[in-house]
């Protein structure tokens, strides 16, 4: 799904944001990205989604070398993906609803598709009865959920979960990570950058951790049958 091969990055201002490392994300997991601030982990989700190229090493997802990838090909590389982030970037001026479907309408989807799939990923997150609200009138909770489910609307194939967390309460952070753990159930591959270590601790993830660039740790959990995704599953 990701694999990092020897992958070093250097800004243009001598920073050396990552170097030689080296990462395999099989589909289907959930790994924790932690790390102290500056330790290399904004660069690492930059390169899964070409916001940056490396400097030196070769990145493959999906099975495709990403590495040098032309600026026209992009957009199709991050449509397998879903993005959820700490500061939520909704439109205010748009209703939960149109939030969600706005993700669709991007990429051409038919307006009698956007209206099956939308209500049914806001139920999905809790949040169908909040169809016709705006962000503004929505809890911070709340307004994660619905930036969760701009990401899973078009069933990507991961979701990239940048501090999810960061803007929340200890409560509600536990139920963002949680839901993220019964969508992970239907094989969808999640990655959570995270400074929370207590949040990390209470689930039985991988856990990996950056430090100057580097890969310092990679824990393994412990096996979990009764959260491994069902192979036959993989639609939400």
């Amino acid at each position: 799904m990701i694999e990092f091969k020897n992958v070093s990055k250097t800004y243009q201002n001598g920073t050396k944001a990552l170097n030689n490392v080296n990462i395999n994300i099989d589909k289907g997991e959930f790994v924790f990205i932690v790390g102290a601030s500056g330790a290399g982990k904004s660069t690492f989700l930059k390169l899964i989604m070409h916001e940056e190229t490396p400097t030196n090493g070769k990145i493959f997802i999906n099975g495709t070398n990403v590495t040098n990838m032309h600026h026209r090909k992009v957009p199709y590389l991050r449509r397998t993906m879903g993005i959820v982030f700490q500061d939520f970037r909704l439109i205010d001026k748009m209703t939960v609803f149109d939030n969600v479907a706005f993700a669709m309408r991007v990429i051409g989807a038919s307006p009698s598709a956007v209206k099956r799939r939308v209500p049914y990923i806001l139920g999905l997150v809790g949040l169908k009865d909040k169809a016709n609200s705006r962000p503004s009138q929505l809890s911070g909770g709340e307004q994660q959920r619905v930036s969760l489910a701009r990401a899973l609307v078009n069933n990507p194939l991961m979701i990239i979960a940048d501090e999810p967390t960061g803007n929340i309460d200890p409560e509600m952070s536990y139920e963002i990570i949680d839901l993220l753990s019964e969508i992970n159930k239907y094989g969808t591959t999640i990655i959570v950058v995270t400074h929370e270590q207590n949040l990390v601790k209470q689930f039985n993830r991988r856990v990996i951790e950056i430090g100057n660039g580097q890969v310092i740790k990679d824990s393994v959990p412990m096996p979990d049958l009764d959260n491994e995704a069902d192979s036959s599953e993989g639609q939400i």
